[in-house]
């Protein structure tokens, strides 16, 4: 089989940049050293840059998971040109193919079935069929000025973010070399290289506690260094919920950060799944899990009725409790209010409130079920 045609703008950009990095960044500080505000500019750079990719590329623009205001479209749109990603448009279209194609080396752009080299950075440095462009699936972005705007000046942004402002910023301090090659250089090989781990890493090393359809995965590790994208089962499962990490210790400083913009007026319509169906795609794998055990272990007939019965029971609260979670959380409405007396409310209230212990007691029974079938 021929090779695909090397892209030699990206070959020399992503050898030469990674090189220079680790030979010149050294060599600088042996000699001549770095401090704490230059240290500090690449810290905030590499953040600016991960949560122009996370909050604003990924969950804003290729999965429209809530509404931004135009200074935040704005300004993820130069942070995105400083993490040199590729413009919003082109880079949206491929990832909403590589949702819609996951694993099928044919179509996913980077497909994790193709091997760790050809996930992470191997789509990049060659011209591979699967990776032709084709903006037809971004026809919704198209009508965002800024997003227009970026890719006309992409280029001029590019310059300006990677080399122009680090070098204003050193200007200023006093060290323009220092800034460009940590702020600039550094900052810019690490930040890439952070997000194609989600395109690699996070389809082979993980676990897999929400759907076995494709090969994406949870790696809390993976989420500490990449703003909360680590999550990547969960995502891959309800890709349109602005969070990724789901509960309130998960580390997902994206979805901390858009929850902060909407308190203060500045994103809006934040999407999230409902938490029975989560629940649902959970206890289902499971008891998928449970049972191929019982076969590989022929486990006797009765317990397995035992199992099925539990599964179903579980199931069918999980649907009760979220249609009385509806209905409790509509009557808390204004309007419902008025129109509800004081002891209707009450008996809604209870009736969700025992629905919500029966189904506490029936997790707690799924699991003690499950630890004994382990």
């Amino acid at each position: 089989m021929n090779k695909a045609p090397v892209n030699w703008t990206n070959m020399l950009l992503f050898t030469l940049t990674p090189l220079c990095a680790v030979t010149m960044v050294p060599l600088y500080g042996i000699y001549y050293g770095y401090d704490l505000f230059e240290w500090s500019m690449f810290g905030l750079f590499m953040v600016f840059c991960g949560l122009s990719i996370t909050a604003g590329y990924h969950r804003l623009w290729s999965h429209k998971t809530y509404r931004a205001h135009p200074a935040v479209r704005f300004v993820f749109a130069l942070g995105g040109a400083c993490s040199l990603q590729n413009d919003v448009l082109t880079w949206a279209s491929d990832h909403r193919r590589h949702h819609q194609f996951v694993d099928d080396n044919r179509r996913d752009p980077y497909s994790a079935s193709r091997g760790f080299w050809f996930s992470h950075i191997g789509w990049i440095l060659r011209r591979y069929e699967s990776g032709h462009e084709d903006l037809s699936n971004v026809k919704d972005l198209l009508q965002d000025p800024i997003l227009r705007w970026q890719r006309r000046h992409y280029l001029a942004l590019v310059l300006l973010m990677n080399i122009g402002l680090p070098a204003l910023i050193g200007l200023w301090h006093g060290d323009v070399v220092a800034s460009l090659l940590l702020a600039g250089l550094l900052r810019l090989v690490l930040s890439q290289h952070v997000t194609y781990l989600l395109n690699s890493l996070a389809h082979m090393w993980g676990r897999q506690p929400y759907s076995t359809e494709n090969s994406a995965r949870d790696n809390f590790l993976l989420a500490l260094v990449t703003y909360g994208e680590g999550f990547h089962n969960y995502h891959h499962a309800f890709q349109w919920d602005y969070r990724n990490g789901i509960r309130w210790w998960h580390w997902d400083p994206t979805k901390w950060l858009i929850r902060g913009l909407s308190y203060i007026g500045l994103a809006r319509d934040l999407r999230r799944c409902n938490p029975a169906r989560i629940e649902a795609a959970r206890v289902d794998l499971q008891y998928q899990r449970a049972s191929e055990k019982c076969e590989l272990l022929e486990i006797p007939e009765k317990w397995r009725q035992h199992l099925e019965e539990e599964y179903l029971e579980l199931k069918k609260t999980l649907s009760l409790w979220n249609s009385h979670r509806k209905s409790w959380y509509a009557a808390k409405s204004r309007d419902l209010q008025q129109s509800l007396s004081h002891l209707d409310l009450l008996h809604l209230r209870d009736t969700y409130r025992e629905i919500q212990f029966r189904l506490k007691i029936q997790r707690r029974r799924w699991r003690y079920l499950l630890e004994n079938l382990a």
